[in-house]
């Protein structure tokens, strides 16, 4: 297991036989965070479940449904009224995963974080990990309408997430390294972005780390294995902004970055959907 601890404290991410083993402790909420790939043809549906799932709405009830680019994070507001709703309170243990191994599911643990709750972790390997172990699956989700409200408080945390303006300032600031978890062939303008009528290209002075490269199957690499490519960078003493096309994959690459205890991270949250649309 990676960086796990006792059943009172959970760590930012927990193994399939972990959570198979404390399914049943007490205040324990496992979210199913879930969504369709921009690249996926296919609507997201989904017929198993792992027990005692709630769903997360991640592009619904957890993003601000009136701003101009997607996923954009909620207001404080927003995301304590519908984590209450969800029976979420603050001394809960939240298990976050998503269908295809570690995707969105990273997106929502961060947004836990950036709201000032710290146990929570993230289902390495999520469902596609706990089928291949063969761990009991159910047919539906727990619905909101039998689930007692919560008393979680939301507390924004504003060091963990970027907008443009901070962007424009960091871009020249050598203390700051901005790096951006698309596809090689994305960030270097050689594929085109996948959401339409969004031109190619790079944030100035940022560096590439595909988020895939963090993966070993659907699971994270070892510890090891990802401080190695952490230190292909020379992050030094470096404050460090992820980046994707929306603000998703750039989770990931924060996740893997907190297992490795590196600290002062922080988020793009608008990404390069919002800066290749402001910055012409």
């Amino acid at each position: 297991m990676l960086n796990e601890r006792s059943q009172h404290a959970i760590s930012n991410l927990v193994s399939a036989k972990w959570l198979n083993e404390n399914l049943d402790n007490e205040g324990l909420v496992v979210l199913d965070a879930t969504i369709k790939k921009v690249s996926d043809a296919h609507s997201f549906s989904s017929e198993e479940w792992i027990p005692k799932t709630r769903y997360f709405d991640l592009k619904g009830k957890f993003s601000d449904s009136a701003a101009k680019f997607p996923t954009t994070i909620p207001s404080e507001s927003q995301f304590q009224k519908e984590s209450r709703n969800l029976g979420i309170n603050t001394d809960s243990k939240i298990i976050i995963y998503d269908t295809k191994g570690i995707y969105s599911s990273a997106r929502a643990w961060w947004l836990f974080k950036t709201f000032g709750f710290e146990n929570v972790a993230v289902l390495d390997g999520g469902f596609p990990e706990w089928k291949r172990l063969g761990y009991k699956t159910v047919h539906e989700t727990i619905s909101e309408e039998n689930i007692k409200s919560g008393n979680f408080i939301a507390q924004y945390k504003p060091k963990y997430m970027r907008y443009f303006d901070d962007i424009l300032q960091l871009i020249d600031d050598r203390s700051c390294m901005i790096i951006d978890a698309r596809s090689e062939p994305r960030f270097n303008g050689l594929e085109a972005e996948p959401r339409e009528g969004l031109r190619s290209g790079t944030i100035p002075n940022s560096k590439n780390l595909p988020y895939t490269r963090l993966f070993d199957g659907h699971c994270l690499r070892t510890r090891e294995d990802l401080n190695r490519i952490f230190n292909e960078y020379n992050i030094n003493n470096k404050s460090l902004t992820f980046s994707c096309g929306s603000g998703i994959t750039a989770c990931i690459l924060a996740l893997g970055a907190t297992v490795c205890d590196y600290g002062n991270l922080s988020v793009y949250d608008g990404s390069w959907t919002e800066y290749g649309t402001l910055k012409q």
